[in-house]
Order: structure tokens, then sequence, then C-alpha cells
């Protein structure tokens, strides 16, 4: 018997006993590790992290009603001071998995499971912040020298006069 890659997957959720039978439901409860690239450019759930999955399946005419909660932490960059920053993340998903393929449906079960992979990657990347802040108030970097005006905020580097308009300066007007 050969498993397809998909059947390693620890986000499958087998759903045999609810199978055609409308009106049953189950209660899950999974620990999950976080796959490869769950999250955007400045912010994610490293690869490996923890993520705590919970919900019901529903027996529907159609197929499996999946509803649940995903937990887990995200981790990046500020977006204006390159600061670290942690978010806890408790994200909703609700997805129909369909017994068979069709035009009006984007996920189907397959060996009498349901994977929850996808749905869960869906709902935590949306949930990401687009702009991560490691506060509300974050100054961010000094646009001169880089520095992080969290860090020092009397940092100043005087008033400075733009070298484009230096021979201005120069310029001279009597007055009567």
């Amino acid at each position: 018997m050969v498993m397809s890659a998909a059947a390693s997957s620890p986000y499958l959720l087998p759903i045999r006993d609810l199978v055609g039978k409308p009106g049953q439901s189950r209660a899950f409860d999974l620990d999950l590790t976080a796959p490869a690239e769950l999250g955007v450019r400045l912010v994610g759930v490293p690869e490996g992290d923890p993520v705590h999955v919970s919900g019901l399946a529903e027996s529907v005419h159609e197929g499996i009603l999946v509803s649940g909660e995903a937990a887990a932490t995200a981790v990046g960059e500020c977006g204006r001071c390159l600061g670290a920053v942690e978010i806890p993340l408790e994200v909703e998903f609700q997805e129909l998995f369909a017994y068979s393929v069709g035009e009006a449906f984007d996920f189907c079960i397959e060996d009498d499971c349901v994977d929850l992979e996808q749905v869960i990657r869906d709902a935590v990347v949306l949930a990401l912040p687009f702009q991560p802040v490691c506060r509300e108030d974050c100054p961010g970097l000094c646009p001169e020298c880089g520095a992080r005006l969290a860090d020092d905020p009397a940092h100043s580097h005087g008033q400075r006069i733009d070298p484009r308009w230096s021979a201005l300066d120069q310029v001279r007007f009597e007055t009567e």
C-alpha cells in the first residue's frame, strides 16, 4: 500500500466516523507544529513552533464542516525600528470539506480525512499585521544615521541645512 505525502501530514484529521452521517459531530483538540513559511515577510510563526488547534467537525449533506480555533505565537521585526516583535495569535476558521470535487468547493475529503493545513495557514496569515510594530507609538529609526529613536528620545543631529541649498547661505540682501 502506497501512502501519499499528504497522508503523513500531522494536519490530517480522520473523519471516517462522520462520513455520510449528517447531524453527527465530534470535537477535536490537536497539538501540532508550524509548517514552513507560516507568515509574511516581517512576521510569522517559525517552522516547528507549537500550534494548538481545537474545534468541531460536523457531518452535513455536502461534506464535513470544520470549525475551530488555532493558537500560536508569531515572531518577527518591527516595521519601524526593526526590533523584535512577538504577537500571540488566536484565529478562528471554518471550512466545508466536500464529499466530491466541484466548482463551488475548494477543499475535499480524501481517504476519510480532511487536511487542515491550508485552512489554518490561510487563517493565520490573514490575521498577521501587514506592518507589525513593537509598540503602537514606536518612533522608528533616525532617517540620517539609523539609530533607534526609542533608545534615545533626545537623539538629534542639530539643525542641518540641506547641502543643495547651502549656496543661498552666502546671499545677503541690503536692508533700508
